[in-house]
């Protein structure tokens, strides 16, 4: 149908711009990126732009969000498998890894979002936690954790999703510029 092929061309529009300002803001942060450089990347008009975004602020703010969403699938797919929470975990931890390095602009759009993109920044962290939460509780339902009580499980969550962060800020892009998890970093995690 004709609307069928509009709203497929529309989304195929939306992810186009979306990508382009992930490309752009992981050039050159979420401070330097016009939408002049966004819809170039994307190879379209600026009028274009508003059709799908009321404003540069919008677009920033749904980058974070969008890769998240992209980043859950993929570790959900890695953990795929894994029985006990310490085998899912590890996978999960892998898959975070494995995502930064086929995604490299997304951990500065992370980093740089709690600064530049708030709104994007709450909303993807409120995705991934709430994820982990319910990860955690369904182990502890499965009888995991017995050394822990319920409503201690949202600190667990927290401490595992910094840990990744700061430990992809340390190995993988820190001073020697960007590399891969050394292995001997993954087992210690483990």
């Amino acid at each position: 149908s004709a609307r069928g092929n509009r709203v497929g061309k529309s989304e195929a529009m939306h992810k186009s711009l979306l990508k382009a300002g992930i490309e752009v803001v992981g050039e050159v942060g979420y401070a330097d990126a016009s939408i002049a450089q966004i819809t170039q990347k994307a190879g379209v008009g600026q009028g274009t732009f508003y059709n799908y975004f009321p404003s540069r602020q919008a677009i920033l703010d749904a980058l974070l969000p969008s890769l998240g969403k992209d980043m859950l699938v993929h570790i959900k797919r890695c953990a795929l498998g894994g029985h006990s929470f310490a085998e899912l975990e590890e996978r999960s931890f892998r898959g975070f890894f494995d995502f930064l390095h086929k995604t490299p602009d997304f951990f500065r759009i992370l980093t740089e979002s709690d600064v530049f993109a708030a709104e994007g920044n709450a909303r993807h962290f409120e995705a991934v936690s709430q994820q982990y939460i319910r990860f955690l509780h369904q182990s502890w339902r499965n009888g995991e954790f017995p050394a822990f009580r319920e409503d201690e499980l949202e600190t667990i969550a927290f401490i595992l999703m910094s840990a990744r962060t700061y430990l992809a800020k340390r190995y993988v892009f820190g001073e020697r510029g960007r590399t891969k998890l050394p292995e001997r970093v993954a087992e210690t995690y483990v």
